[in-house]
């Protein structure tokens, strides 16, 4: 089980990406837009900057739904690959079957 400060600050950032959403996607086009002059690009990428690092998207961290574990998740499931196995092997997910050949 992962450390409840750990799975709060994932709650804290997946908070500030959906608030900051908007506006990052905003800056993001006036930087990639080749039409706009030189010193509009350098504001808006400053301005950018100056947002909370954990407003990011690409900050996140995938965790298990289940145990909060961070590494070995698979997104189909949203599980870790513990607990996916555990609860396949207990016949808990329908359709997945161990594979044998």
């Amino acid at each position: 089980m992962a450390k409840k400060s750990m799975i709060a600050r994932e709650v804290k950032r997946q908070k500030l990406a959906r608030q900051y959403a908007d506006k990052r996607a905003k800056l993001r086009a006036i930087v990639a837009d080749p039409e706009v002059d030189f010193d509009e690009k350098m504001a808006a990428s400053a301005a950018l900057a100056k947002l909370p690092r954990d407003s990011s998207y690409t900050r996140q961290v995938r965790r298990c739904a289940l145990t909060g574990r961070p590494k070995g998740v698979y997104r189909k499931f949203g599980m870790g690959r513990n607990k996916l196995r555990q609860l396949a092997m207990a016949g808990e997910i329908p359709g997945l079957r161990k594979s044998s050949w």
